[in-house]
């Protein structure tokens, strides 16, 4: 399963499932094996009307990485917000290097 996850950008080739929020990419990284997510930053709101973000998804794939519960994945950043792109970068960074301590 290759996710891209973007609420505006169509999918590109390649990728399997898009997901149009962050609610959404979650429900389906606890519930399979994801080969790699492209994420976008910038998400709009939820049904509440509050702001979301690839930034909330990358820090769940993160905690999954820190417990061992999601397996080790590819990602990049396709976003174009600069701080976005930094905030994700950092917590799927430390998610590679759970993996790396979890050998997975």
């Amino acid at each position: 399963m290759r996710i891209w996850l973007d609420d505006i950008r169509p999918m590109p080739e390649g990728f399997t499932h898009h997901c149009k929020s962050a609610q959404e990419a979650m429900d389906l990284i606890n519930a399979n094996d994801v080969e790699e997510i492209s994420f976008d930053y910038d998400l709009g709101k939820d049904e509440d009307g509050n702001e979301v973000s690839g930034y909330e998804v990358a820090k769940h794939i993160e905690a999954g990485a820190w417990f061992g519960v999601i397996k080790k994945m590819k990602w990049n950043i396709h976003s174009e917000n600069p701080v976005g792109i930094e905030n994700i970068k950092q917590v799927m960074t430390n998610a590679d290097k759970y993996w790396k301590n979890n050998k997975q």
